[in-house]
């Protein structure tokens, strides 16, 4: 495996190695797609923080975490397992995520979960225990791979942004489904994390361009 993404000159080896490799990718680095490194605390605190962001606007999500961590003291799976339903509900937690945090909780409790252990697998590897616990799905998967261990490999195929921006640089007819794109991202083995970071810069310079606002 690829060094992980914990410093600005690992990303930078990685944008060289995808500009080398695909001529696509280096003529979106050179109009300014570069993504900054971004990177958040790996462990349960971390991919409860992204279960929380799905499906809602950043604002909504930090005010939900906002409200949750002052409940969460300490951050871990244990404590968060202590809280009643009423308690989450009240912190702004849907159900669904209640049930889906509270799954990975005691997955990571009773020792089927190895948080701590997953930066050490291939991407595909790691991908496939997290998507084992009940309600994380692969763009959960991915985004904790990508953005709380640093994986360089790890690719979400399903973002949306993601399929918008390859669509836009490889004057595709359609936005790619997640087959699709995850088979597109062959090529870019053992980056397919930084050059998911550059579709979305590049996304954001799409966007720029024509005026449009990036949620």
């Amino acid at each position: 495996m690829a060094t992980l993404l914990e410093t600005d000159a690992v990303l930078k080896r990685g944008l060289k190695a995808l500009a080398k490799a695909d001529p696509v990718m280096a003529r979106l680095i050179t109009e300014g797609a570069v993504p900054p490194l971004r990177k958040r605390p790996p462990g349960f605190e971390g991919l409860a923080w992204i279960i929380v962001g799905q499906q809602v606007s950043t604002a909504s999500a930090a005010a939900i975490w906002g409200r949750l961590r002052t409940i969460l003291d300490p951050p871990g799976p244990e404590r968060f397992l202590s809280l009643s339903d009423a308690e989450l509900r009240g912190a702004g937690l849907s159900a669904m995520k209640v049930r889906t945090i509270r799954a990975t909780a005691t997955e990571i409790v009773e020792g089927r979960l190895p948080l701590d252990r997953l930066h050490d697998l291939p991407a595909d590897e790691a991908h496939d225990c997290l998507t084992r616990v009940k309600g994380i799905g692969p763009w959960t998967a991915d985004i904790y791979l990508l953005f709380c261990l640093g994986h360089p490999d790890a690719f979400p195929g399903g973002d949306l942004a993601v399929q918008e921006a390859a669509r836009i640089a490889y004057g595709l007819d359609g936005r790619p489904d997640a087959k699709t794109l995850t088979a597109l991202a062959e090529s870019w083995r053992p980056w397919r994390g930084v050059a998911a970071k550059v579709l979305w810069a590049y996304y954001r310079v799409a966007k720029a361009r024509e005026g449009s606002p990036v949620t």
